[in-house]
């Protein structure tokens, strides 16, 4: 998908964005000159993730836009106060925010640790209420207000709970934040939106979670970065309270090829569908 300069100037506030999808979302907005706040916990190297939030800044600036590192867990209430406030004062206000820090258990209910449990809605749920909660006061200033949320449908058959309930619950909170905010602020003209990719989108996350395997049948951080750019270019309040699907939003922006966004190509008919999407691989 082709950069419009739709973003130049806009200031995003990106969650996790050291690597992964959040790194991905923030380069591509980088290309139309882009401000963009990486706030995320990672400011030395991780001995088995690649990437810090100075290594990923490096990356926008190099890209067209302007970098703000500020080191953030998502759980911290003064941290994340002081990284709003060091981005209003560089950058004079926040347009967007991308609710992307997650953590993750795929773990059956007698195999979650209630620490592995607090550290998943401590982070999903309650760290993407606060980051926005947080963030509201500048977006209901700005003309281009939007909160994106990376989290899935409020799909609600049981198998998606059964096999690791605490994931879930903590993953549809993010959901529910778009659910409710978006009716909230409607008025106030900000856009709350949620984004998630139909198959498993291969990140260096993935890989120590799961190994390579996967790589093969997955698809590349682009699909998910190219779809968040589609939809935060849209007007503010033009399209509120979804739950948008990668490749549904690029179909609808024109694009076809989306053999583009696999890991190896040849496999794009054939690739692994993310949790929470009934999807058979036939549709792929």
């Amino acid at each position: 998908m082709q950069n419009t300069g739709k973003l130049a100037g806009i200031t995003l506030f990106i969650t996790g964005a050291s690597r992964g999808i959040g790194k991905a979302i923030a380069l591509k907005a980088a290309r139309d000159g882009a401000n963009i706040v990486l706030a995320a916990k990672t400011a030395e190297h991780h001995p088995k993730l690649p990437g810090t939030i100075y290594t990923a800044a490096a990356e926008i600036e190099a890209a067209g836009g302007k970098a703000l590192p500020c080191v953030v867990d998502v759980r911290s209430e003064e941290a994340v106060r002081a990284a709003v406030q060091k981005a209003v004062q560089t950058f004079g206000g926040i347009d967007i925010v991308v609710n992307n820090a997650s953590a993750i258990s795929l773990t059956p209910t007698e195999e979650t640790d209630m620490k592995r449990y607090d550290l998943m809605h401590n982070i999903n749920t309650r760290g993407t209420f606060l980051v926005s909660k947080e963030c509201l006061p500048f977006l209901r200033k700005s003309k281009h207000a939007h909160i994106l949320n990376i989290s899935p449908p409020l799909n609600m058959e049981p198998h998606w709970f059964s096999n690791h309930v605490a994931y879930t619950m903590a993953k549809y909170g993010m959901s529910m934040c778009v659910l409710g905010m978006a009716r909230e602020y409607e008025s106030a003209n900000i856009s709350v939106n949620a984004l998630w990719p139909r198959t498993i989108i291969y990140t260096a996350a993935v890989e120590m979670l799961h190994g390579q395997e996967g790589y093969p049948f997955s698809r590349k951080p682009d699909i998910m970065a190219d779809a968040a750019y589609a939809i935060l270019c849209r007007s503010a309040g033009s399209s509120t309270g979804n739950f948008f699907i990668d490749d549904e939003v690029l179909a609808a922006e024109g694009i076809t090829d989306m053999a583009q966004y696999a890991c190896v190509p040849g496999n794009a008919l054939i690739l692994t569908p993310d949790i929470f999407v009934n999807e058979k691989k036939s549709k792929l």
